[in-house]
């Protein structure tokens, strides 16, 4: 399966294709020295898929870990979890992922060549990531609105998306502690926006794939976990949903149905009751910091 050794399969790359930068020749070293584009693309898919969803994830650990320093940004304030719990959650993803996620990743080079990604060097110009990649956020926010309503009906939730909501306060490994099948269905919209848009109008390289990837892990795992701070980026970006939103949708089961963006249960009416809870939370928020600088003031008085 591998020819020769990953130095040499560099050397050669850099040899024959000087006008590469470090990561295109990295890239093509990679797949000349596996010499098998399907096992290539597979393991380099689970590998990247591990290292960036626990890579995300084990800073929330840590920050769950100072309470005294974080818990006044805890959208649920004094509900962290436990060791325990974390590491019973850990379970359960390593088991997904190896479990249901692993052999699914060795169709997907063969989806690829079907719909027409291409994976040779050079990589699309950042430009062009940049405008794909905003397109398959909009794609897949569409999806996962819809489904993630479905599997709030009767026997899908019952059976399927119950299991998620096991974390009623979420953190950040919890992202993807799920039933199989809801990883299969809501997987639909992140990896299947991609090809549908290659298969549509072409053009579309895996590297970019891994890039769009990336970004909505992180923005999965940061939507669970559990914090608002001021820096977040529905700070900045108004309709963004961050865990801010989604977090009311763990803590009350109704909600908040999309991943991104806050325009489909804005449009739909699925925000009424988030919007009215934040409302309320804020007046008597408000009302707290009225009261003390009352007292404060009274004290000074006397």
């Amino acid at each position: 399966m591998f020819n020769g050794t990953y130095s040499d399969a560099l050397l050669r790359t850099a040899a024959t294709m000087p006008q590469l930068n470090m990561l295109e020749r990295s890239w093509a070293a990679y797949y000349s020295w596996v010499d098998n584009d399907t096992i290539a693309t597979g393991l380099l898919s689970f590998i990247f898929h591990e290292v960036t969803y626990f890579g995300r994830a084990i800073p929330w650990v840590v920050i769950d870990a100072m309470p005294s320093v974080f818990n006044r940004y805890k959208l649920q304030p004094g509900k962290v979890p436990s060791p325990q719990e974390q590491w019973e959650c850990t379970k359960h993803v390593l088991i997904s992922h190896f479990a249901a996620e692993l052999p699914l990743i060795w169709l997907f080079h063969p989806i690829c060549e079907m719909f027409g990604l291409e994976w040779g060097v050079p990589f699309p110009t950042l430009k062009t990531m940049v405008w794909q990649i905003a397109i398959f956020f909009v794609m897949e926010d569409t999806f996962h609105y819809w489904a993630h309503r479905l599997l709030h009906y009767g026997a899908f939730y019952k059976h399927i998306h119950k299991m998620h909501h096991k974390y009623s306060a979420p953190f950040g490994l919890a992202a993807e502690y799920a039933h199989p099948l809801e990883t299969l269905i809501l997987g639909t919209g992140t990896v299947g926006s991609p090809i549908l848009f290659s298969a549509l109008f072409g053009h579309l390289h895996l590297f970019t794939m891994y890039v769009w990837i990336t970004l909505r892990l992180f923005q999965a795992i940061d939507a669970h976990s559990g914090y608002d701070f001021p820096w977040s980026l529905n700070k900045l970006i108004p309709f963004w949903s961050g865990a801010e939103h989604h977090d009311f949708h763990h803590e009350k089961f109704v909600n908040c149905y999309s991943t991104s963006f806050r325009w489909w249960d804005h449009i739909m009416g699925t925000d009424k009751s988030y919007r009215a809870y934040r409302t309320t939370q804020a007046a008597r928020k408000a009302g707290l910091a009225e009261e003390l600088k009352a007292g404060g003031t009274s004290k000074k008085a006397e």
